[in-house]
């Protein structure tokens, strides 16, 4: 169903297949030795074999009051919903129409209860149902409409597209740790530049980091800030090549001009450099905590990032050579290339680092002598052309 059965369609391969059945999750729990029930929200069965894990549905109720079962709405927000029902109101309660389509393994063939195949044909992101009450009903479906518009290369419904902006603040109600989940899947999915610009075109992303979007409004020194859509476009080209990529880049990428203007403001008040930096840390990420809850151990690697950033223009003495050896350093350094490549004045110090790792134990050692002193090369202007070649594994450091 959903999906596995879309991407079909489509000649794309499908990520995983799910199962939807009349079978009560404890049922199926009492079928397979190797079932797990998770969550509250939705009561599912997971399956496991090996590796793989087939998550398995049952068909819910179009009404709360169909059938008894488990169901509660705050708001018109379902914050509950384990009241099941029949094949054809399940299909009513997908979100999207192109999400409920049904293989049925009885006769081989594709169920459609709406207009699923019509829209995959037209390109249409649809919402089965009355887009307000479907909306209320799970703000996050208005980031599912925007990552599959951008993954699919299909348009919103006009219906649904007028509703975004006005119902962007009800993203508000939704967990930080449940919209980190969504992000991830926004922005490590492939298509993350397409995302980010319909995050932005229908004002969804300032509810997800209110402090970048405030540092995206204003242009620096004429220009517009680019460090955030070169570290996507990498992320992407990574996604494209097959390579890993790292929470931890992003959430660093994302709050980097936050952490900056957070910084300068410590600085003005009398606070070190490096006590400056380590406060506006700790106060943009608890802040953005609120919204996005990006899990502690990216959140210290980010961190990392950040500090190694003043340490990286320390070019005399044994500095250089020890910090060449810290476990983060190269998640450092492909910061400083990102940062290079979205137009910071920090290029010759990005081509001093780079031409130190090339370098052998005497071309080294001539760096080390010329390094502190070097002379700075004029600031560069910015450009808009895509530079994500020139920031080498940017989104695998951590």
């Amino acid at each position: 169903m959903g999906g596995g059965v879309r991407d079909l369609l489509l000649g794309r391969e499908p990520k995983d297949f799910d199962v939807v059945t009349d079978a009560r999750p404890e049922q199926i729990r009492h079928l397979f030795r190797n079932c797990r029930l998770i969550g509250r929200r939705f009561r599912l069965a997971h399956v496991h074999f090996g590796p793989e894990i087939v998550e398995v549905a049952t068909f819910r109720a179009l009404n709360a009051g169909d059938t008894e079962g488990d169901w509660e709405a705050v708001d018109g927000r379902i914050v509950r919903d384990n009241v099941y029902g029949t094949f054809d109101q399940d299909a009513f309660r997908r979100d999207f129409t192109i999400n409920a389509l049904y293989y049925n393994i009885r006769d081989f063939s594709v169920v459609d209860f709406s207009t699923g195949l019509e829209d995959l044909r037209s390109g249409v992101i649809r919402l089965i149902g009355d887009p307000e009450v479907r909306l209320r009903e799970d703000p996050v479906r208005m980031l599912r409409a925007v990552r599959f518009a951008a993954r699919l290369g299909f348009r919103i419904d006009p219906e649904v597209e007028s509703r975004l902006p006005a119902m962007a603040e009800r993203l508000a109600d939704i967990p930080p740790s449940r919209l980190y989940e969504e992000v991830l899947k926004l922005l490590h999915g492939g298509s993350a530049v397409q995302a980010f610009e319909l995050l932005r075109h229908y004002d969804l992303f300032g509810h997800l980091f209110p402090a970048t979007e405030q540092c995206l409004a204003e242009e620096d020194a004429g220009f517009p800030r680019m460090l955030i859509v070169r570290a996507i476009e990498s992320t992407d080209a990574r996604v494209a090549a097959g390579k890993p990529v790292t929470p931890a880049f992003l959430l660093a990428a994302l709050l980097w001009e936050p952490v900056r203007r957070a910084e300068a403001v410590y600085r003005e008040a009398g606070e070190p450099s490096a006590r400056a930096l380590q406060l506006a840390a700790d106060d943009v990420l608890d802040e953005q905590s609120r919204y996005v809850q990006f899990p502690r151990r990216f959140a210290l690697v980010a961190r990392d990032i950040w500090s190694l950033q003043p340490r990286l223009t320390q070019l005399g003495g044994r500095k250089p050579s020890r910090l060449l050896e810290s476990q983060r350093f190269r998640a450092g350094y492909d910061f400083l290339v990102l940062r290079a490549a979205a137009g910071e004045d920090v290029q010759a110090l990005a081509d001093w680092w780079t031409a130190f790792q090339e370098a052998d134990e005497s071309g080294r050692a001539a760096l080390l002598k010329g390094g502190a002193g070097r002379p700075r090369r004029p600031r560069r202007r910015r450009t808009r052309r895509s530079r994500t070649a020139d920031v080498p594994d940017a989104a695998s450091a951590g």
